[in-house]
């Protein structure tokens, strides 16, 4: 899921950074161009996670900016294919299931890798999404829904990358509210996980009754908090 890479780049310290060490300001800056952005083929860039080498500061000729050639390592989020991974069902609509793992959002789950006879519909009470209905083997079906805030867990099959540079972009591609085959805006990576197989999906469905107690605390306290309000 994590990985380390490792990149070079040209460091620039400003004199307003001087007062820091020279590791410091170097972090600060990795950290600050590439922390939380999306590298092509690499992955969501986490971190700065080490240095491994740097070469003498240059002073730039009228800024007084010091330019410094690094090597350096990064903490990289970037799941391989077949890999288990949790998340939280963040809503649903006919194109797929859509999820997050709190600090990454696009992933999602078309309705051909959920499990066999898994249909989009309304509940009881007219809420819309995906149900599961497998023979229960009595001649007749269970009911199963993939409910929004629901925790999951799912296997990586594919990635999804969208160069978007400027370099790389053609002019219909500055148009930010442009749709994918998915119905949401085009994303620089994305993955397509599956819930084909036992285990998967809601951890509700497989745990039962454990999970449910392991969750009622949080939700006393949730409504004891509402309470106080």
């Amino acid at each position: 899921m994590y990985t380390i890479v490792t990149l070079a780049d040209v460091v620039q310290i400003p004199p307003t950074e001087f007062h820091k060490s020279s590791i410091r300001a170097i972090e600060d800056f990795v950290n600050n161009k590439y922390a939380d952005k999306v590298i092509h083929k690499v992955g969501l860039c986490i971190g700065y996670h080490s240095l491994i080498s740097a070469s003498e500061g240059l002073i730039g000729h009228g800024t007084g900016i010091v330019n410094v050639n690094v090597d350096f390592r990064l903490m990289v989020y970037r799941p391989f294919k077949g890999e288990i991974v949790r998340g939280t069902i963040t809503h649903s609509n006919i194109e797929g299931i859509y999820l997050s793992t709190d600090f990454f959002e696009d992933i999602i789950v078309p309705p051909p890798l959920l499990f066999e006879n898994t249909q989009w519909g309304a509940d009881d009470t007219g809420t819309e999404a995906f149900i599961w209905r497998p023979d229960n083997g009595e001649g007749g079906e269970n009911e199963f829904f993939f409910d929004r805030a629901e925790k999951c867990l799912m296997r990586i099959e594919q990635e999804e990358w969208n160069d978007l540079s400027p370099q790389m972009k053609r002019p219909d591609d500055y148009d930010m509210e442009r749709r994918d085959k998915y119905g949401l805006k085009l994303g620089p990576y994305r993955i397509l996980a599956s819930m084909l197989h036992s285990g998967l999906g809601p951890t509700l469905w497989w745990l039962g009754d454990e999970a449910a107690a392991d969750e009622a605390p949080e939700e006393m306290e949730i409504d004891g908090a509402a309470d106080e309000q």
